[in-house]
């Protein structure tokens, strides 16, 4: 198909404002593919891998927008440039200039025309990142840092000058936070309380702030650190900041940390910290061996554990962890009795990163060890965009599968379509989906999802096999999208809808072994 594009020099807007674009510009008819994304040379390097790398846009830096449409003819791509254009320009306007009021173009007119801010929230390119977060930090400010292609060593030295002021920067790249009732980045709709949260993980924070919420508890704050942050560069900074001001928190009487796991001495670090911080603190480093609850802290191994350990702790009791992240029970005994010989197969396709890996995580302990494209076990990994092979969960916001279309927790195209080919998998048993909620996800993806979800299941019938299709929803009746409805729009399409992304997993391991399946193909 053709493929035109073109660049707007030094114009920025943050990559889910992008993607929204983008999503727009999908849908048109005649249009294939639509991406808009900062002339990074990481950004040009996928597109070129994609080989959506046009000569138009050798030149453009990183300050400035690429715009690339693919279409079945230049009419269709033309016309989607110019609704790009419209587009930008229609969300690039102010509130503020609407309203005849002057706009504030940096935190120092603000500040200066008597703003009473604590925290600047920044999305501009990466390059000018590190030197807005600069400004920040020097008046004053705590600092969300959702800008990405920021440098290590960048972040380094705004956390350290940060430690020194004891302040927070959340990120580079920080997608999620809850500070002072108000979410920010994707983040959900919860109740405020006494579980203070702090992650190196978005969709992390999100499944147990939820998990919180729906236990009856509530959230006083959930600080995002970047995903570095618990490198050993970077020492923690953030988390071991967060804990403290948490600890110090009088409106905070539990603790929990999210993450993947940390480098061995910021692990040590963090862990000294929290059994210093006098309050009840639970630690979840998704995929990590070896830890065990000591000096106040609760070691937990899944994000549901997370969840129940801190509404325990909050309401004064004590948690102790299951000896087991498996319910022993046979699981949808009619469904499994539809099933053809050959349907030996779980398969996970998920928009956040951490249930992929939470997922491993639960099959593992089953016995059931999944090939991944973002794997715990390095000698698992499948190539990418590859199809799935024997037991699979895929991290469907890997950038392989985000160039050329916005991320599938806005547009769920990609997803559908690799839905439908597990369907035609005559090996695939069951498919494990996530669908989070929250200000920046798509506003109804249970009903974007619902389509692709019947013609899977159709597609299953017709080759004489039943797909099984589980799912969780990652959000609240307060959320935009509303929970309830969403799982009502899923249960409708035939979904198995369950409490949480461990109850997910933990059903695929019953469904593997009720299968009686080897689960070490």
């Amino acid at each position: 198909m053709p493929v035109a594009a073109r660049v707007k020099p030094g114009f920025y807007k943050d990559s889910v404002a992008l993607m929204r674009v983008a999503q727009a510009l999908a849908a048109r008819a005649g249009i294939n593919r639509a991406t808009l994304v900062m002339g990074t040379p990481a950004n040009k390097a996928a597109l070129e891998q994609a080989g959506l790398l046009e000569q138009a846009l050798a030149a453009a830096q990183p300050g400035d927008l690429m715009i690339v449409v693919e279409g079945i003819d230049p009419p269709a791509i033309d016309e989607a440039l110019q609704e790009a254009e419209r587009l930008l320009v229609a969300t690039d306007a102010p509130a503020a200039a609407a309203a005849g009021e002057e706009t504030l173009r940096s935190i120092a007119m603000a500040l200066d025309a008597g703003t009473p801010a604590t925290l600047a929230q920044i999305s501009v390119p990466g390059p000018y990142g590190a030197a807005e977060a600069l400004k920040a930090l020097k008046r004053g400010l705590h600092v969300f840092l959702f800008s990405d292609n920021v440098s290590l060593e960048q972040e380094i030295a705004l956390k350290k000058l940060a430690a020194g002021r004891r302040l927070l920067v959340m990120g580079p790249d920080c997608g999620t936070a809850i500070l002072g009732g108000v979410p920010l980045g994707f983040a959900n709709a919860v109740r405020r309380g006494t579980i203070g949260l702090v992650g190196a993980s978005g969709t992390g924070i999100q499944q147990v702030s939820v998990l919180v919420h729906q236990a009856g508890e509530g959230v006083s704050s959930a600080i995002g650190t970047g995903s570095r942050d618990v490198q050993a560069e970077v020492g923690g900074a953030t988390t071991r900041e967060a804990l403290a001001l948490l600890a110090a928190d009088r409106d905070t009487h539990v603790i929990v940390i999210v993450s993947k796991p940390p480098a061995k001495p910021v692990a040590e670090s963090v862990f000294a910290d929290a059994a210093r911080a006098g309050k009840p603190v639970v630690a979840l480093f998704l995929g990590a061996g070896g830890l065990k609850s000591k000096g106040g802290v609760t070691v937990v191994r899944t994000l549901e554990e997370a969840a129940a350990a801190a509404v325990a702790l909050a309401r004064g009791g004590t948690y102790t962890p299951a000896a087991s992240m498996l319910d022993g029970t046979a699981t949808l005994p009619a469904e499994l009795a539809m099933q053809a010989p050959a349907q030996r197969y779980v398969r996970g396709l998920y928009s956040g990163g951490t249930f992929c890996t939470e997922a491993q995580v639960v099959l593992r302990a089953a016995g059931v060890i999944a090939w991944s494209n973002a794997p715990i076990d390095k000698t698992r990994r499948i190539p990418e965009r590859a199809p799935s092979a024997a037991h699979c969960v895929v991290d469907m916001g890997a950038d392989e599968f985000t160039v050329g279309r916005p991320h599938p927790m806005i547009d769920h195209g990609a997803r559908a379509e690799r839905l439908l080919a597990e369907a035609r998998d005559p090996e695939t048993a069951l498919v494990m989906l996530d669908v989070v909620l929250g200000y920046g996800a798509h506003p109804d993806p249970a009903g974007a999802l619902a389509p692709a979800i019947r013609e899977a299941r159709a597609t299953a019938l017709r080759g004489g096999r039943h797909l099984i299709l589980v799912a969780f929803v990652c959000g609240t009746d307060e959320d935009p999208q509303r929970a309830s409805a969403q799982v009502r729009t899923l249960r409708e399409a035939g979904v198995n809808v369950v409490s949480s992304s461990t109850a997910a997993a933990r059903l695929a391991a019953g469904v593997v072994a009720a299968r009686s399946v080897s689960v070490n193909p």
